[in-house]
């Protein structure tokens, strides 16, 4: 663990403040679901909850499924990190934090597919590059109980080919599937 040098005091309702710069850090916005955890020495850990994190197996078996059935790279995110991929580099986006872009169209609640599938193809990654290698992209958020947990995205790997509704329609229903499950 590492230490922050911050101390803070519980007021008289048993609230403590996580600083600004530890929330910009770790990417806390108001609202978001903490888990809290203890351990033996009487430590308290907070830990960013991800619902969809809980079904990452499951979402890794999804994601192999939708890679196959397209012929497509499947990635299935979390509100920050990309949970499971199939059909592409698993380095390249396995835990990799979301680009700004993606987190704010999970934010708007918004489809995504790339402007007739021509070089505009969404960041999906914060890492540095920003290199368009999949310009046919379809991005579809995962909502549970009215709030977007994470988004079901489908790239190609041909530059030639192109996004159509087929594909539209099997994210949409992995979305709608997926978000269903954290309603149960």
């Amino acid at each position: 663990m590492k230490a922050t040098g911050v101390v803070r005091r519980i007021d008289d309702l048993g609230r403590v403040v996580i600083p600004k710069e530890i929330r910009k850090t770790l990417r806390i916005k108001e609202g978001d679901p903490l888990e809290i955890f203890t351990d033996r020495e009487g430590q308290i850990i907070l830990k960013k909850y991800s619902p969809i994190g809980e079904l990452s197996e499951f979402a890794a078996g999804y994601a192999e499924t939708l890679s196959k059935t397209t012929g497509h790279i499947a990635c299935i995110t979390d509100k920050d990190t990309i949970i499971a991929v199939s059909g592409g580099s698993k380095k390249e986006f396995l835990e990799q934090d979301v680009s700004q872009e993606l987190e704010q169209l999970m934010e708007d609640k918004e489809v995504y597919t790339s402007k007739e599938n021509s070089d505009v193809a969404m960041p999906i990654t914060k890492n540095g590059n920003q290199e368009r290698k999949y310009n046919a992209q379809i991005v579809y958020p995962i909502i549970s109980n009215g709030d977007t947990i994470g988004t079901v995205i489908l790239m190609s790997k041909d530059a030639n080919s192109k996004m159509n509704d087929v594909e539209r329609k099997v994210a949409q229903s992995a979305a709608t599937f997926l978000g269903s499950q954290m309603e149960i």
